[in-house]
């Protein structure tokens, strides 16, 4: 048998190794998801936080509105009342999207994850990709669901809203909108400070604790940080009625996309240059 002969008969190995596609490592990182048990925690507390909180608030608010102040029916806002449990389930968001990444890094996974698929920036963007799409899903369900209870539990104690009504249909669908790109914020820090604890304090800090901070400096120093802050300008998008010293609807999720892309743009960087 010539060397030839031997040499066509033999079984190709790089055939049976090929490189992973993108298509691959989107149904690597599916698997990776929902195979994860915080994933079904995280999930079911911001369904139940983003409807349990906002019917609770919106029965409370509508048996309470007879007794509100003139200011106070002015300013009534039963889109937003039936939305209020978003605000906190969005933590549940970040700290998933945070252990989605940032977990790999503590068990030592994220090794076999990079060898397995050389381009680095392959395997950020579909957990990315991934992650938004089960966040969007789950944060629309939650939104809606959230809004029609909250409005039947309004209707009859004080001025309900309705989908058709001006801005109530951007506000809540957009309140899908902020949740895919607070997901996409989450991995990407998560990608950044690698920590599981660190990156969960950040998150915080971004959500909740510099935005506190803010409302106790002057009025010079706090009205332009509120209303560039990304995730107090993203958060337009869920509100129908705009407060003073904010970005309208659109232009403050704007500002929000740009900051996310530019901290995605860094953790991108980051891991293709720093060892795993």
């Amino acid at each position: 048998m010539t060397d030839a002969t031997i040499a066509l008969a033999a079984p190709d190995h790089r055939a049976a190794f090929r490189p992973a596609t993108f298509g691959d490592v989107l149904r690597s990182e599916w698997t990776k998801l929902r195979s994860v048990r915080s994933t079904f925690w995280a999930l079911t507390m911001t369904v139940v936080l983003g409807i349990g909180l906002g019917v609770a608030i919106s029965a409370a608010a509508a048996h309470g509105y007879a007794k509100s102040s003139v200011s106070e029916k002015l300013s009534w806002d039963p889109t937003g009342v039936s939305q209020s449990g978003m605000l906190i389930a969005q933590l549940a968001i970040a700290v998933l999207g945070v252990l989605y990444i940032s977990s790999e890094y503590s068990s030592g996974m994220i090794r076999t994850s990079l060898i397995a698929v050389p381009k680095r920036g392959r395997v950020l963007a579909a957990k990315s990709l991934v992650f938004a799409v089960v966040t969007f899903v789950v944060g629309e369900v939650t939104c809606f669901v959230a809004f029609f209870a909250g409005q039947a539990l309004i209707s009859g104690h004080a001025p309900h809203a309705a989908l058709g009504d001006p801005g109530v249909a951007r506000a809540v669908v957009g309140g899908g909108l902020y949740l895919i790109v607070l997901a996409v914020l989450s991995v990407a820090v998560g990608t950044l400070l690698r920590h599981p604890a660190a990156a969960i304090a950040c998150m915080v800090g971004v959500l909740f604790v510099l935005p506190g901070i803010v409302q106790a400096l002057p009025d010079s120093w706090r009205n332009p940080v509120t209303e560039f802050w990304p995730t107090q300008a993203g958060s337009q998008l869920t509100s129908v009625h705009i407060a003073a010293h904010s970005l309208q609807p659109w232009p403050g999720f704007g500002v929000m996309c740009l900051f996310v892309a530019i901290v995605y743009a860094i953790a991108w960087m980051l891991l293709d240059r720093r060892d795993a």
